[in-house]
């Protein structure tokens, strides 16, 4: 490969790689809250979706299959409206032998854990044993041990405004020039959270304290402060405390590199660094931990979102302060925010007018989506084994990209009740009118964090 179309890559590459999920911001990639004292974003009101239709099976069949015509190897998608729901699969589990994909699979969620982890924490905080505007030194002292552990606090690791870097890129090291290779050699590594924390801590900050800017490492601290409250390992106490009480069957922390059920393979392109794509369904997740090592099945995450957004995995108080949000992004003078994070979790306002709540993941090979209605009456979740598809130009700009459009297009119109256009042939909007926000980890969003 060219070193001239390398480099660029390269930088767009190591924004990707700071989160297992690049959230959906847009143009601009952090945004300064007042600390320790979140603001609402989205009214209640206003975040309640565009209201209930029947689920149209054709179109949601229909729009499925394109996300596979467009270039997506397979893909998984279950969508809820009420107690109607619909489960449908396209395209391949396995490229070599054309096994088809099922409904059913099993697959990595990336940072769909963080939701998890954050609903613990919360029940730890509504127990009275952990207070969310303290220091983080009052629980780990040892881990968090500069001033950053006295004035950075608990809430600011679970809303990003904690100013701590990123520990992926220094736990991968040589990622960026040779991706295969650094993956391939990483397979079977087991790695301690505090080893991840420290890589975190010791990087250079990204973005001022108060500011939001995502971190993995953030959600490794939150599960060691989770594990000296506790007395129990993190994993443990939410498999008994969340996954379980939400009654999710197939939902776990993985024990081995092997997904216990019936998966696709998980396909790493790295933007074409890696080619042909290549499998890492079968990988130590030790690396991920409780920001983002979790299995499911995309309706155990519908079970999960309905559960949580319906009051019956945390108290109203606790939920109250998950969704107490800050500005994903900074906006120009008058412009709506159309993305706010709280606690583990963000609403998004879609093209089609409505506000949902959920969360976005990726791993080396899977991505996961799962939004739904302030209610969770309306709900959508979608899993696909390519990642990284995106191509840029010797520039490093992103060029046209007919997957992300087709999945956009997909989530939209099962969110909305109806079938929704590709993002790339969405109708013209009024002058003044905003642009749409990025999508979770489409091309707009990694181009634009690589500028920062």
């Amino acid at each position: 490969m060219h070193s001239s179309r390398r480099a660029p890559l390269s930088v767009v590459a190591a924004a990707t790689l700071v989160a297992l999920s690049v959230t959906a911001l847009p143009a601009q990639a952090a945004v300064t809250a007042e600390p320790g004292s979140p603001t609402t974003a989205v009214s209640a009101a206003s975040a309640a979706g565009v209201g209930s239709h029947r689920l149209d099976r054709p179109a949601l069949r229909g729009s499925l299959d394109a996300f596979h015509k467009a270039g997506m190897y397979g893909a998984y998608s279950a969508v809820r409206d009420g107690s109607a729901q619909w489960r449908g699969a396209t395209g391949f589990a396995d490229i070599d032998t054309n096994r088809p994909t099922r409904p059913d699979f099993e697959h990595r969620v990336g940072s769909i854990t963080k939701t998890f982890t954050a609903v613990a924490v919360l029940q730890q905080a509504g127990a009275g044993r952990i207070d969310l505007d303290a220091p983080v030194a009052r629980y780990i002292p040892d881990i968090v041990s500069d001033e950053r552990g006295r004035q950075v606090t608990v809430r600011m690791l679970l809303n990003h405004t904690s100013g701590i870097a990123d520990y992926v890129l220094p736990a991968f090291p040589g990622i960026l020039e040779n991706p295969g290779k650094t993956l391939d050699d990483n397979r079977l590594r087991k790695i301690a959270p505090e080893e991840l924390a420290r890589l975190g801590l010791a990087a250079p900050p990204v973005a001022e304290r108060g500011t939001h800017s995502y971190s993995n490492t953030n959600y490794i601290l939150a599960g060691l402060i989770l594990e000296r409250v506790t007395g129990q390992k993190a994993e443990a106490y939410i498999t008994r405390n969340v996954i379980r009480k939400a009654g999710l069957r197939h939902t776990y922390f993985p024990s081995s590199p092997a997904i216990k059920g019936p998966h696709a393979r998980m396909y790493e392109s790295f933007f074409g660094l890696i080619d042909p794509a290549r499998d890492y369904s079968a990988y130590d997740m030790s690396w991920a931990g409780t920001a983002g090592a979790l299995v499911s099945t995309t309706s155990d995450l519908n079970d999960f979102y309905r559960k949580l957004l319906s009051g019956r995995l945390l108290g109203a108080a606790q939920l109250r302060e998950m969704k107490t949000t800050v500005p994903a992004y900074e906006t120009e003078p008058g412009e709506e925010v159309r993305m706010g994070y709280g606690l583990g979790i963000y609403t998004l306002k879609m093209p089609s007018g409505g506000w949902y709540w959920g969360h976005d993941g990726g791993v080396f090979g899977a991505g996961t989506w799962a939004l739904s209605s302030e209610d969770g009456r309306r709900q959508v979740a979608i899993g696909y084994n390519l990642m990284k598809y995106q191509r840029f130009d010797s520039e490093g700009r992103p060029l046209p990209d007919p997957v992300t459009d087709a999945l956009y297009a997909h989530v939209d119109g099962a969110l909305a009740g109806t079938p929704a256009p590709p993002r790339g042939v969405t109708p013209q909007r009024s002058p003044g009118t905003q642009a749409l926000p990025a999508l979770p980890i489409g091309p707009d969003a990694l181009h634009q964090a690589s500028l920062r």
